[in-house]
């Protein structure tokens, strides 16, 4: 059975921040950096619930350095 939407964005971010060797912590500095106002509880909590706004996904994968992301990855 293929997993849902939310489990699947749940598992990429994880992955993409696992390989920018990037922790919930650095996320979050990095994201108050660009203007989202973050702490490494709400990064925790939005990502262990997988259900995030667009914007949080657009403005993390922008804070890891990941400029292009393929839906096929996903």
């Amino acid at each position: 059975m293929d997993l849902d939407w939310t489990e699947r964005t749940k598992r990429f971010v994880k992955a993409e921040l696992k390989r920018a060797d990037v922790t919930y912590e650095e996320l979050a500095r990095r994201l108050t950096e660009m203007g989202v106002d973050e702490t490494k509880a709400s990064v925790s909590n939005k990502i262990s619930r997988g259900g995030f706004p667009a914007s949080f996904f657009v403005a993390a994968m922008k804070a890891i350095g990941r400029e292009n992301v393929s839906l096929a990855d996903v």
